[in-house]
């Protein structure tokens, strides 16, 4: 068995049986077809939510690919004669409540309560028990070589594509179908739609990408040409791939090949032939979408297309009253042909966070992100931990050891801390990037992270719930008894760059504020040696009030919780020895950050 990727030879990994200690919960291999009663509940479990309406349930069903490779799929329908839309998930986590993946991943459910879904939703999916009754039929896919469904698991890429392009069309010709098929769901569910769509099967009407990265290398494993500790996540998840042979190996990939060459290009989707009704949503929650989401968002070709930043978790915002029935105006505009007014929906609406226990402003209404009211501004690095308006015409020097892992978040006493105080209210709205003079004292190479914070008036740093203290199952007191997950606890944005990376950049980039390398070669530095980089800082919304700050703190390590708190602090390093950041005089070190009043005022 093996696999082949543009011309490159893919190493593959054993898949964790299903059925297997490894795999988690299993529904069995289960051909066949039943209706499921308005009232019915998964069977001993009266916690969970009940079917809103009677359904067919085409359990395991047969679609054959191109190749003739058969995929598994789960079929949720109405019970009438009536000829009903699709809408596919695509990903390889079950096709329902399966495997170890599910919002019993961190304490608190991400609040979602168990009574919101009924367990027959495949995971970052929509429940059948709900949309079914709203006149849709639901198609959960096991994705090629997951679970049930043959072949070898890819991740993410044009087999992705090709594959949805058949299942779309075979879906679409099903004598219940009404010729029109959606695409929607979160993260994988998410990031496999850019590929399918941009493959444009006829039968794809609509997609509602929510969160979802679209250039894998850049975007998400290799973030600014460094693999970790982004590979720590993406390693877990290699690990727990469930199938009957081989899952693609990407953490093995990513070591024989750090650079990006063809087999990388492959998981860039090209999102610019996307030309369906689209609506994208973002977050600036998750550390794996939120650069993604937007970026597909804009270079989509789809004239019809809205964006959505919200300022919660992914799962929470899915399942929430809100998200629900703004998805479902959306469908039924473009699947059912309702004349529902979707069209005079705000083209961006977007949020801004107050990292304090506030309601975050949000769905405040523009036209284009970056949002056209924001100005960039210049803030220089300067002594005495100061940010300042105005460059300094003497140079100076902050060192910091570069190879200290700390245990513990905000617990690096070598992290450096520059500020600047707001005299009014403020919000930070768009891309950041960080320029800064660099060197090395003893090593040829050198990883940088950078991470903007807001200090509260007393100067003390802040993080923003993503999901609110009291909404958690059960409710908690305030962030002290959150888990520390990014799924769960924001601290800013931040960027990253392997120095040796920063050669060449992506010639297509229209926005100066987010510079984006290609990544493909690498030019070592002599140590002693000072380079001018441009770290671009994810996406953010940030509101501060007079007498608050904005900071950004520098290091040789991630700064942010990762996805499960048992993560934190296993990450490593190829950083050496101490490294210089250089400011005033001839190296002018600043950020660059996306600046308005807020609206309204």
């Amino acid at each position: 068995m093996s696999l082949k990727i543009n011309g490159f030879e893919v190493e593959l990994v054993d898949a964790n049986p299903p059925g297997s200690e490894q795999a988690g919960p299993y529904s069995g291999f289960d051909p066949s077809k039943k209706i499921l009663l308005k009232g019915h509940k998964r069977p001993g479990r009266d916690d969970v939510a009940a079917f809103q309406s009677d359904v067919v349930w085409e359990k395991d069903f047969t679609v054959p690919m191109r190749d003739g490779v058969k995929l598994r799929a789960d079929v949720f329908r109405p019970t009438t004669d009536e000829k009903v839309p699709a809408i596919l998930f695509w990903s390889p986590y079950g096709k329902d409540n399966n495997g170890v993946h599910g919002l019993h991943l961190q304490p608190g459910r991400f609040g979602v309560p168990f009574d919101r879904t009924s367990t027959y939703e495949k995971f970052e999916g929509l429940d059948p028990a709900e949309w079914v009754a709203k006149g849709y039929a639901i198609v959960n896919f096991d994705l090629r070589g997951a679970w049930d469904s043959e072949g070898i698991i890819p991740w993410v890429g044009t087999q992705d594509g090709q594959d949805g392009y058949d299942a779309i069309e075979y879906i679409a010709q099903l004598d219940w179908c009404s010729g029109k098929v959606a695409t929607a769901g979160n993260s994988w569910l998410g990031i496999a739609q850019w590929f399918i769509a941009a493959e444009r099967p006829p039968h794809l009407v609509a997609i509602a990408p929510w969160e979802g990265a679209q250039d894998f290398y850049r975007d998400t494993l290799a973030r600014g040409g460094i693999g970790y500790p982004y590979d720590l996540m993406w390693g877990m998840l290699q690990d727990t791939m469930v199938g009957r042979g081989k899952a693609e190996a990407v953490i093995k990939m990513l070591q024989k090949y750090p650079l990006y060459n063809e087999y990388w290009e492959d998981k860039r989707a090209k999102v610019e032939k996307i030309n369906v009704p689209a609506y994208v949503l973002a977050s600036y929650s998750s550390s794996l979408h939120t650069s993604g989401s937007i970026a597909g968002f804009n270079e989509i070709s789809s004239k019809e297309k809205w964006l959505r930043i919200h300022p919660t978790q992914e799962w929470y915002d899915l399942y929430s009253e809100y998200g629900t029935k703004d998805l479902q105006k959306f469908f039924d505009r473009y699947l059912k042909g309702a004349a529902n007014g979707w069209e005079k929906t705000p083209i961006i609406r977007f949020s801004v966070l107050p990292f304090d226990s506030s309601e975050p402003p949000a769905n405040i209404e523009t036209t284009q992100y970056p949002i056209p009211q924001a100005k960039q501004i210049k803030f220089y690095l300067a002594g005495k931990g100061k940010l300042s308006s105005k460059p300094s015409s003497s140079s100076a020097t902050e060192s910091y050891q570069s190879d200290i892992i700390p245990q513990g978040l905000d617990n690096d006493p070598e992290e450096l801390v520059f500020s600047t105080k707001f005299d009014k209210p403020t919000w930070l709205a768009g891309y950041s990037k960080a320029v800064l003079h660099l060197s090395a004292d003893e090593a040829n190479d050198l990883d940088i992270y950078v991470q903007l914070r807001k200090l509260n008036k007393s100067g003390g740093k802040t993080l923003q719930l993503n999901v609110p203290a009291h909404a958690l199952i059960p409710p908690v007191k305030d962030a002290s008894e959150v888990s520390d997950s990014c799924f769960l606890k924001y601290y800013g944005p931040n960027g990253s760059l392997r120095a040796s990376h920063a050669v060449t950049k992506i010639d297509s980039t229209k926005n100066d504020s987010w510079p984006i390398y290609k990544h493909d070669r690498q030019e070592k530095i002599k140590p002693g040696t000072v380079v001018r980089l441009e770290i671009p800082i994810w996406p953010a919304g940030m509101a501060f009030e007079a007498g608050e700050s904005l900071a950004i703190k520098i290091s040789g390590h991630y700064m942010s919780p990762l996805e499960v708190d048992m993560l934190n602090g296993k990450t490593r390093t190829e950083n050496k020895g101490r490294h210089n950041v250089h400011y005033g005089g001839e190296h002018e070190s600043y950020i660059e950050v996306p600046l308005t009043a807020p609206f309204g005022q």
